[in-house]
């Protein structure tokens, strides 16, 4: 589908990637890795066509659809489930030539195009973009809410649902986790797994990678190699390539210095002169083995806190909230050294609140936050990226926190987080997401807490620095809670699970997969409680305590109900089937017959509407059903 033959890529004097080869097939899922800079987002470019080879040839078939997730969205007034609309282009196009044609009277046109929009999947349109909406954390009602009401992150979710919307060849994804929570990704994840065309996805995301590349796309020292396989497979073979060439250039390295040896011992002796020119023939002949090279590894640790006290801290059926209204209540909670605490739990039930009453940010509605007299806490969150001072280098940062340690001491502690050499000294305007997540990073860590609060801390961290804050945070000698949509984190970082929902907080008794259940049952029993009957939740007032005959009887209107449901819809797919006969008459298509045709295809978007409306009463009378059997 896609191929690339010796393709060169630069930007300005700088060479991406040079002589790269490679065939992406129609299904494949391909997970693009390198380093930040590597070339991996001008990757994306090339493929959409707003870059250009430097040298060779990228080919895609005529006629391609390729979706992409927007970089901004605009401040348009129009609602989100609009706006998510959009990104079906198709389906907008062939909404407005039947706008065209309605406004020209022309009933052939109108045949055609509702013809279609039922092709299309036209009249599913709205239900579809409603559950991307839902699937990525919006909850029901929110579509019907403006774009420019949301805010920055939002946002970002409302251009991945569109990208999803449009049914797509190629979908492009570049980090599209960084702004979900772990429920959003999960979702995402099933709803990438059965994705019909060719999927390329720049992510950080270990766990995310592993489950659903097929293959990963390498970008390293301007080279590219396209490997079968999901990343942890990706990454054993690169280590024992690497491990291979470093030894055989050990080899060879030995043998040259045997040949040069022999060369300079032999050089001025008449009687050698034949051997010498061999092995100086030997040595030009000799095609030379590059020493191996990865990309330079992020190695940083955690200081032993100077004082530990136990317990660290403690809540005390704790409530807290904005304003007077609490989020979290009753939260009982002792935390003491050496804890791994990992936090879980659906968008919005207070995983961020429950940190920040720890953290102290939030005050304590009622209950007690009690904390140990030399308590010390690393708090990390994402708005700490904004106090940074941007006309400020890495160096001044630190030296705020200790004025008496020297500059070398500062600049080698800096080092061990990526700003080596002249870095360390420059101002952080320019630097990326990641580049000043990592510097917060290091701010808390010089600090040496006894308590680490980490909310979200790999949000545009690369796969490098997340797996050395991984090794350092399995070292780190204090507590830690750590909300987190990085799966690979919380499993390898986290000893316990606790669940943050319905208003409360308490140890989770499983593990990611266990949670993962979780969560689909909650979502399946959340849009049940959206759109059961009202007769439900009388049937949920009673008590519990029921006779056969007293379930037989509150039972009996939900069946009805269903029946009901199901013969109007039946009655209505048998009146389309009969309309679609009288509509594939060519007589209807003549002039003459102009007013008869339309009032057909009024009536058979109304059929189309009527089944959808029944299909719906229909499973919400079979979801209360099921659920009411059960209680």
């Amino acid at each position: 589908m896609i191929n690339a033959r010796s393709v060169t890529l630069r930007r300005g004097t700088r060479v991406l990637f040079e002589e790269a080869s490679f065939t992406l097939n129609k299904g494949d899922r391909i997970g693009i890795t390198g380093a930040n800079g590597a070339g991996k987002s001008s990757f994306f470019e090339l493929i959409m066509g707003t870059l250009h080879p430097d040298a060779g040839d990228l080919t895609l078939p005529p006629g391609l659809e390729i979706a992409h997730v927007a970089q901004e969205t605009p401040a348009v007034e129009r609602t989100a489930l609009d706006y998510v609309l959009d990104g079906d282009r198709e389906l907008r196009t062939i909404q407005a030539e039947i706008t065209k044609a309605e406004a020209a009277d022309d009933g052939f046109a109108l045949a055609h195009l509702h013809d279609q929009l039922q092709h299309v999947g036209g009249y599913e349109a709205n239900s579809r973009a409603a559950r991307l909406l839902n699937g990525l954390g919006f909850a029901p009602g929110q579509e019907n809410r403006g774009v420019t009401e949301f805010s920055g992150g939002w946002r970002v979710r409302l251009n991945v649902a569109q990208a999803l919307m449009c049914r797509s060849d190629v979908l492009l994804l570049d980090e599209p986790t960084n702004h979900l929570d772990l429920d959003a990704v999960i979702w995402l994840q099933d709803w990438l797994s059965s994705y019909p065309g060719t999927l390329l996805l720049v992510s950080h995301d270990r766990d995310f990678l592993d489950d659903l590349a097929t293959h990963i796309l390498h970008i390293e020292h301007g080279k590219v190699t396209l490997n079968t396989g999901n990343y942890s497979a990706f990454e054993t073979r690169r280590a024992e390539m690497l491990s291979q060439q470093q030894s055989s250039f050990q080899r060879q390295q030995r043998e040259l210095q045997r040949i040069q040896g022999f060369v300079d011992r032999f050089r001025a002796q008449a009687t050698k002169a034949k051997q010498v020119q061999s092995r100086l023939k030997a040595l030009d002949r000799m095609t030379l083995i590059a020493q191996a090279q990865a990309d330079s590894p992020l190695e940083f640790s955690f200081s032993p806190p100077d004082k530990s006290p136990s317990p660290l801290l403690k809540l005390d059926e704790a409530a807290a909230g904005y304003g007077e209204k609490p989020i979290i209540s009753g939260v009982e909670l002792t935390i003491s050294p050496g804890d791994r605490i990992g936090l879980l739990g659906p968008n919005g039930a207070g995983k961020s609140t429950l940190v920040k009453l720890l953290a102290g940010v939030l005050p304590v509605l009622s209950g007690e936050r009690i904390a140990a007299q030399d308590l010390r806490i690393g708090y990390f969150a994402q708005h700490q990226l904004e106090q940074l001072n941007p006309e400020e280098s890495p160096l001044w940062h630190l030296q705020r926190l200790d004025a008496k340690a020297t500059e070398k001491e500062l600049r080698g502690y800096l080092g061990g987080f990526g700003f080596r050499g002249d870095q360390a000294l420059e101002s952080i305007a320019p630097f990326s997401g990641g580049e000043k997540s990592r510097l917060v990073l290091a701010m808390l860590i010089y600090q040496k807490p006894n308590l680490l609060l980490l909310d979200e801390p790999t949000n545009h961290l690369d796969l490098q620095t997340r797996d050395a804050l991984s090794l350092a945070l399995q070292d780190y000698a204090g507590a830690l809670v750590l909300v987190s949509h990085d799966r690979y984190l919380l499993r390898t970082v986290a000893d316990e699970l606790w669940l943050v929902a319905d208003g409360s907080s308490q140890r989770f008794d499983g593990d990611m997969e266990d949670y993962r259940r979780w969560l689909n049952e909650h979502r399946t029993a959340r849009a049940r409680s959206v759109s059961e009957p009202v007769a439900v939740d009388k049937m949920k007032k009673q008590t519990p305590q029921r006779t056969e005959v007293d379930q037989r009887r509150l039972l009996k209107p939900l069946k009805t109900a269903m029946e009901k449901a199901e013969l109007a819809m039946n009655q209505s797919i048998l009146a389309r089937q009969k309309l679609e006969e009288r509509l594939a008459d060519p007589d209807l298509y003549q002039a003459e017959a102009k007013d008869r045709l339309e009032t057909l295809l009024l009536e058979r978007t109304r059929l189309e509407q009527s089944v959808e409306q029944f299909e719906s009463r229909w499973l919400e009378a079979g979801e209360a059903l099921e659920a009411a059997s059960l209680e």
